[in-house]
């Protein structure tokens, strides 16, 4: 009776181990099938170069903390702001979106952003704030829906922007990214962890045609006061 016993026990255990074996193989072809379509899907739309990128008469900025979790400056915010300054100022865009989270009066993204940007020389005339850019699906379609862009260029990371890019073109706009300076795997792996995830939520938001959690007045851009 206690080998029959154990016999059982011993076929369960060969069970779970081929189960979660078989788990951990559909989750990792999921997550790197998932990474590698966005980052082909997404390759001759992104640019580094000034000099190569299209004009586009706005720029999406999408939003991070300007602070780490841990304090001190997020080097991530930093080098978007400089990546979109420079945008502008080389007259490749005519206006900027800020677009971030703004869940509390004490946590701003957008006029965090707009502060960095006017101390970099960019006027407050020509920067729009999108207080609803929740998520990265949010902030692009919201471009469309609340600030009227069928064409804009899309300012982050290079990992982001080909997130971003890659919804961006699954909703039938016409996105492309100016690519801001990466931070080392070293100092955020992280954050380049969690977007492996990301890129498997893309696939999961378009099936059940996720949409922004909020939208709203329309805004149009260019009739601000100069």
């Amino acid at each position: 009776m206690k080998e029959a016993g154990t016999h059982i026990i011993r076929k369960y255990l060969n069970y779970a181990a081929i189960f979660l074996a078989s788990a951990a193989v559909i989750l990792s072809a999921t997550l790197l099938v998932s990474y590698q379509v966005i980052r082909v899907s997404s390759k001759n739309h992104l640019y580094d170069s000034l000099e190569d990128i299209p004009f586009n008469n706005a720029a999406l900025v999408l939003g991070t903390s300007h602070l780490l979790a841990r304090g001190g400056p997020n080097p991530y915010f930093s080098f978007r702001m400089e990546a979109a300054a420079l945008l502008y100022h080389s007259g490749k865009v005519n206006y900027l979106i800020v677009s971030g989270d703004n869940r509390t009066r004490w946590y701003n993204e957008p006029e965090q952003m707009r502060r960095s940007l006017v101390a970099l020389g960019v006027p407050d005339s020509v920067i729009y704030l999108d207080y609803a850019g929740l998520r990265t699906l949010d902030s692009v379609i919201r471009s469309r829906e609340i600030f009227g862009q069928e064409s804009f260029t899309i300012v982050s990371q290079r990992f982001h922007n080909q997130r971003a890019v890659y919804i961006a073109k699954r909703h039938n706009l016409n996105a492309t990214g100016f690519n801001a300076r990466d931070v080392s795997y070293g100092r955020n792996l992280k954050t380049h962890v969690r977007e492996w995830f990301a890129r498997v939520k893309v696939f999961w938001d378009l099936l059940i045609k996720k949409q922004p959690h909020f939208l709203g007045e329309k805004v149009i851009i260019g009739e601000k006061n100069p």
